[in-house]
């Protein structure tokens, strides 16, 4: 995924809701907003769909993999595009990994994002969080790192109306993949983004033009962009990525790094047998949300009923203060003794007859 979220401030210190100043305001350039505006329906139609690469070291080795998927969802009953995007390898035989999930308008604004990524070391981990949601007309992002046994907590908010042309790490993905389908990048396409330390920062696209790539023992055409993200404090990192004619990810990589993203299979290969791809559901927002609001659904339902009828507490705590007043051996035998008599307080029920077919 992207540069890790570094720059943190210690736990006790849990900053303001005051954004960091990197001094001028920084805004996204006019053509950046006018093509988020200009997204269509029919645009982001052809854009759900799955990604599955494999990341290779320069030698070949499989590392890992990246996959990304889109589609469409909604957020406190509004309509919204869902993206999942998710990176599992090993660095150096440490199992690492990054997971983002982004609820977007169909514009591009993030409504909300979770950002996971953790590295696990022997003897030293490390774990970083980063969430933002809108809310009243503010961007709050609340940001935690854990190393070993330290964490580090940051939140900060920003008024909507200086992160117009935002883009993040979830919609960053979406956004490419439009601008694959139209096979132009627009001069000038400048946007904002947030770098480690959540200071704005400039992210520029700029076109790479058509050439022929192997994509799976394919020769095809490819569409290539270049997009440079800047920072306050380190040096630019620059990415470059192929697209397939239909928007699918055909490659992937950080220049100077000997890492690279490579398409796992054709679209037409997908279709005919999908990769099935393991679920953390832990770490997807929607599905999480949805265990919460079903948990809290069931508890409220228990809590109904037990006051309702009062006697079932009342019986329980009857047993459990006899039970540890005889400690049995055999406490099968002693439950069933004690709750006997219960059973004379109901007539039988009428024997089931068996039928044939």
């Amino acid at each position: 995924m992207e540069a890790p979220l570094e720059d943190e401030t210690p736990a006790d210190g849990l900053t303001g809701t005051d954004a960091p100043s990197n001094g001028e305001e920084l805004k996204a350039s006019d053509e950046a907003l006018t093509f988020m505006s200009s997204i269509e329906p029919a645009e982001l139609q052809k854009c759900v769909f799955t990604d599955s690469l494999a990341t290779v070291s320069e030698g070949g080795r499989d590392l890992g993999k990246f996959s990304v998927t889109v589609e469409f969802a909604r957020r406190v009953q509004q309509p919204c595009m869902l993206l999942h995007a998710q990176s599992q390898g090993a660095i150096d035989n440490s199992p690492c990994g990054t997971t983002v999930t982004a609820y977007l308008t169909t514009d591009l604004e993030v409504l909300e994002e979770d950002y996971h990524e953790y590295v696990k070391l022997e003897g030293h981990s490390l774990d970083k969080r980063c969430h933002m949601v809108q809310h009243d007309g503010q961007m709050v992002i609340d940001k935690v790192t854990t190393v070993g046994e330290e964490v580090m907590r940051e939140t900060v908010s920003y008024p909507m109306s200086v992160l117009r042309g935002l883009i993040t790490e979830g919609s960053i993905l979406l956004l490419m993949r439009l601008i694959a389908l139209r096979k132009k990048v627009p001069e000038h396409m400048t946007f904002i983004s947030l770098d480690q330390g959540l200071h704005i920062i400039h992210t520029s696209f700029s076109e790479l033009g058509l050439k022929q790539l192997e994509v799976v023992g394919e020769t095809m055409e490819v569409f290539g962009m270049e997009r440079i993200v800047h920072s306050v404090e380190d040096s630019p990192t620059t990415w470059q990525c192929y697209f397939l004619d239909d928007g699918h990810l055909a490659s992937r990589v950080q220049v100077g790094s000997p890492v690279t993203m490579r398409l796992l299979q054709l679209p037409s290969q997908l279709e005919r047998g999908f990769e099935k791809i393991s679920l953390v559901w832990e770490e997807d927002m929607q599905m999480r949300s949805k265990f919460l609001d079903r948990k809290d659904e069931l508890k409220a339902d228990h809590a109904s009923y037990l006051r309702q009828h009062p006697e079932i507490r009342a019986l329980i705590s009857d047993f459990l203060q006899f039970l540890l007043l005889r400690k049995p051996d055999d406490v099968f035998q002693f439950a069933r003794e004690y709750f006997l008599p219960f059973a004379s307080h109901h007539p039988p029920e009428p024997s089931l007859k068996t039928s044939s077919f």
